[in-house]
C-alpha cells in the first residue's frame, strides 16, 4: 500500500532563501507534498475538514520551526513529522471518527424520519484526485481508514508511515519521540486490528478486474434506480449482505431483506421527493453526488445537494452504500450547486 513519492522536493535553493524568511519559497518548497500531506492528515483524522485544520497548522509550525530543521533527513521526512504530531495532537483532543455500524447494531425495522446524530464525530468522504495512483487511492478506501479509527494514536500513526508511506521503524521512532520496540509493538497490534476489519480483496482490485463498461453499468444503474423509483433494478444490483449507512444518521440496515425494506420506504418512497445524480469517485472508490428535489417543490424546482453516496463493489455487486449526507460535502468534490 505504500505510496512513498520519488520527487526530489528539497529543492536547496528554496530551502536557504526559506530559512532566511521567504515565505514564497516556503510555498514552493511544500508545494508537491501539500497533496499527500492532506491525504495523510485525512487517514489519521478521518475527515477532510478536520484535515484542513491539520494541514494549515502544520506548515504554520514547519515555517516557525524551519530555522531549527538540521537537514538530516529530507524536507518530506520533516514535514510529516511535524503533520503527524499535530494529527496525534487532534486525536487526543477530538477522539475517533466513526460509521453508523460502530455505534450499535443494524436496525431490524425501517426507521423513517430518522434524525442526524450531531453529538457524534463521524468519518467524512474524502474526494479522489485527478490522476492518483492506484497506491494512493487504495490508502484512502473507506474500510481502511474506518478500520484506523479504531486504532490508538501512536499506533494508528505508526502503521499509516509505515505500510503507506514506506518509513522505517526507526523513522517513525524518531517521527513519534519513542523507540523503534514501542513502534514495532504498536505496529503489531495495529495490523492485527486492521486485519480482522478490512477485506483482503481491496477496492483498487475489485475495480481493476471490472471493464470500464461493466463499472458504467453498476453506477449508473444504481443512480437510473433511484430516480426512477425502480426498487427491483435497485435490488438487483445488491448482494445479499449488502449494508446501507447514511451519517449522520444512527440508523443502519445489514442484509438484502432490511435493506429492501428501508429502499422502498425511504429513499424509493416518494417521501423523499425527485432525486437526481452526479457521478464522482470518492475514497478511492465508485460514488454518486446525489441531489434531491422535495415533495411537494414547483416541477422546475432545481435538485440541491443531498449526499455523497460512496459504493463498496465485489464484482459486479454493490456490497455497501454509505450515503454521507449533508451539502457541504458537494462543495469540497466542486460539484455544481444544484442540478436541473
Amino acid at each position: 500500500m505504500s505510496e512513498t513519492t520519488v520527487l526530489d522536493v528539497d529543492g536547496d535553493g528554496d530551502l536557504a532563501l526559506a530559512r532566511d524568511g521567504d515565505d514564497a519559497a516556503f510555498g514552493r518548497l511544500v508545494a508537491p507534498l501539500r497533496r499527500e500531506l492532506h491525504a495523510h492528515c485525512y487517514r489519521m483524522l478521518g475527515s477532510a475538514h478536520d484535515a484542513d485544520d491539520a494541514l494549515q497548522d502544520a506548515l504554520v509550525k514547519a515555517w516557525r520551526g524551519l530555522g531549527g530543521f538540521e537537514g538530516r533527513s529530507s524536507v518530506r521526512t520533516w514535514l510529516y513529522t511535524v503533520a503527524t504530531r499535530v494529527c496525534l495532537d487532534l486525536v487526543d483532543a477530538r477522539g475517533r471518527r466513526a460509521l453508523p455500524m460502530d455505534l450499535g447494531p443494524a436496525s431490524d425495522r425501517t426507521v423513517t424520519g430518522d434524525v442526524p446524530l450531531t453529538e457524534v464525530a463521524w468519518l467524512g468522504p474524502y474526494p479522489d484526485e485527478p490522476g492518483a495512483r492506484a497506491e494512493e487511492r487504495e490508502a484512502v478506501e473507506l474500510a481502511f481508514v474506518a478500520a484506523l479509527q479504531h486504532l490508538p494514536g501512536n499506533q494508528r500513526a505508526a502503521l499509516v508511515l509505515f505500510e503507506v508511506l514506506g518509513f522505517s521503524a526507526a523513522e517513525i521512532a524518531a517521527t513519534m519521540d519513542t523507540s523503534t520496540a514501542s513502534v514495532n509493538s504498536a505496529l503489531q497490534r495495529a495490523r492485527r486490528l486492521v486485519a480482522e476489519k478490512v477485506p483482503d480483496l481491496t477496492q483498487q482490485r475489485t475495480l481493476r478486474e471490472l471493464d470500464d463498461a461493466r463499472l458504467r453499468a453498476v453506477v449508473a444503474g444504481y443512480s437510473s434506480a433511484l430516480e426512477r423509483g425502480d426498487a427491483d433494478a435497485l435490488i438487483a444490483l445488491l448482494t445479499e449482505d449488502v449494508t446501507w449507512s447514511m451519517p449522520p444518521m444512527a440508523h443502519w440496515y445489514a442484509g438484502i431483506g432490511p435493506v429492501e425494506a428501508f429502499a422502498r420506504a425511504v429513499p424509493l418512497g416518494g417521501g423523499c421527493g425527485s432525486w437526481r445524480h452526479f457521478e464522482v469517485t470518492a475514497n478511492g472508490q465508485v460514488a454518486v453526488a446525489s441531489y434531491l428535489r422535495p415533495p411537494g417543490a414547483p416541477a422546475d424546482a432545481p435538485h440541491l445537494p443531498w449526499s455523497i453516496d460512496v459504493l463498496t463493489l465485489r464484482g459486479e455487486r454493490i456490497a455497501a452504500v454509505t450515503t454521507f449526507i449533508g451539502a457541504e460535502h458537494h462543495a469540497r468534490f466542486g460539484l455544481p450547486g444544484a442540478l436541473p
